[in-house]
């Protein structure tokens, strides 16, 4: 039976690096974002109040029956020693998934808001024959500024992500919790990916950085957003520069709390301010 870890944190961050270097791995199993955290939502209703079925199932058996949609779901990759499961519910679920897995830990991809913004801007444009699901009217998508703005509330893909993972870096479980910054890992990504493979404790594997491979056209399609999960074939940082006006990128680059390490026991890989390295706290 495989062990789980857990990858959540912000969009455009590079989970789907992550995942699909981690997966060079034959010991391990990763990928995009899986159905399982909104299948286990879904199960989590049907025990609670309000509920029909609350009275009669109780805790253990709850804890069975969350537990199984795992075992079920990855049933198929019961020969690999590790899975990872990606997805950006797991940093507002703790409790549960460490109740389930206390030996698990939760890699968060980090970046900072405004670039996670300008990426997904840039995903938009490179896309203007559709009218992407990320937003549910014209309303929402008519400039620059209401996407940003739709984007950023608590309940839709960045707003929640981001205040899922201030609840888990600031709460009673983030000593399980490892931040990865997407530039770092692109700048350095052996140096970074050493340091991920310490916090699993696993044994290190050679990864190949030069070729990697992920895309899922399909399902990107199906969101019309285009390009969403492909990651190119060479780790590399890209620079570049933003296309969101000064106001909107200057607003959004504020919001990266997890510099401030103070008040949160979670690691975070970081720059050393006296050479190009990386270190964990």
């Amino acid at each position: 039976m495989s062990s789980y870890h857990f990858i959540s944190g912000l969009p455009r961050s590079g989970s789907t690096l992550l995942s699909a270097l981690l997966l060079q791995n034959p010991r391990f199993h990763a990928g995009m974002t899986s159905p399982v955290g909104n299948l286990f939502s879904s199960l989590l209703g049907q025990f609670s109040a309000g509920s029909e079925f609350g009275p009669v199932i109780e805790q253990p058996v709850r804890r069975r029956l969350l537990r199984g949609l795992f075992d079920n779901y990855y049933s198929e990759q019961a020969e690999k020693s590790l899975v990872f499961d990606t997805n950006r519910l797991w940093c507002a679920k703790l409790p549960a998934l460490l109740d389930l897995f206390p030996s698990a830990k939760v890699i968060a991809c980090v970046r900072s808001v405004a670039w996670v913004m300008d990426s997904l801007e840039r995903l938009y444009r490179a896309n203007p024959y559709e009218n992407t699901k990320l937003f549910a009217d014209d309303a929402e998508r008519n400039t620059v500024y209401s996407r940003v703005d739709t984007l950023a509330q608590r309940n839709r893909l960045v707003g929640f992500a981001w205040a899922a993972l201030k609840e888990a870096y600031y709460g009673e479980h983030a000593g399980s919790l490892l931040l990865v910054d997407y530039d770092l890992l692109t700048q350095a990504p052996e140096k970074v990916l050493r340091l991920v493979y310490d916090f699993i404790e696993e044994p290190w594997y050679q990864h190949d950085f030069d070729n990697v491979h992920y895309d899922a056209p399909e399902f990107d399609q199906a969101l019309g957003v285009a390009g969403l999960h492909r990651v190119r074939p060479q780790v590399a940082a890209q620079t570049r520069r933003t296309v969101l006006p000064p106001d909107l990128f200057q607003q959004y680059s504020a919001l990266s709390f997890w510099n401030d390490g103070a008040g949160s026991t979670a690691h975070v890989i970081r720059a050393k301010p006296e050479e190009t390295g990386v270190m964990r706290r």
